[in-house]
């Protein structure tokens, strides 16, 4: 049982020392070459495409967590309160139609990024690269929202 408690902290250890080392390969691993674009020499760091990989890698197991953890709050909330569950679904259906106006938002037109040839600056990839940014902005919107709703809610209640 002891052991069983320690599994936490060694993912977490873990992961950030890959992480770190992910990091020290993409700033400190060389360069696969440079590009000339308007007569500026751009390096191309070596390890680019591993250390996204590693962040999309991140950002599967975060979003995986996220709805394992909503589903059985969801699930626990069912069979205690119906009412803390109702309020569990509508956080998330807000989440969704976040998701949906922000895809909506995004455009799929040719991103045109210098020095880039490939193809995933365009369509799908695009769009969700746009609605990422606009949730991104939607996100901060609220959080600055919250904390200054939250300093004057606690004043008021002093």
């Amino acid at each position: 049982m002891k052991n069983y408690k320690l599994l936490p902290k060694i993912t977490l250890l873990s992961l950030m020392l890959l992480g770190i080392v992910f990091i020290a390969m993409f700033y400190f691993g060389g360069n696969a070459g440079v590009h000339e674009v308007a007569g500026d020499v751009l390096d191309v760091p070596r390890f680019t495409d591993a250390f996204l990989v590693w962040n999309y890698i991140l950002f599967g197991i975060v979003v995986l967590i996220t709805l394992g953890v909503v589903v059985v709050e969801f699930v626990n909330n069912w069979k205690n309160d119906r009412s803390k569950a109702i309020k569990t679904l509508c956080v998330v259906l807000g989440f969704v139609l976040l998701a949906c106006i922000c895809w909506f938002l995004g455009s799929p037109d040719k991103v045109d990024i210098i020095g880039y040839e490939g193809t995933d600056n365009v369509g799908f990839w695009a769009q969700l690269s746009d609605a990422v940014i606009y949730a991104c902005y939607f996100l901060f919107a609220a959080t600055i929202a919250a904390l200054i709703w939250g300093v004057i809610h606690t004043k008021r209640l002093k």
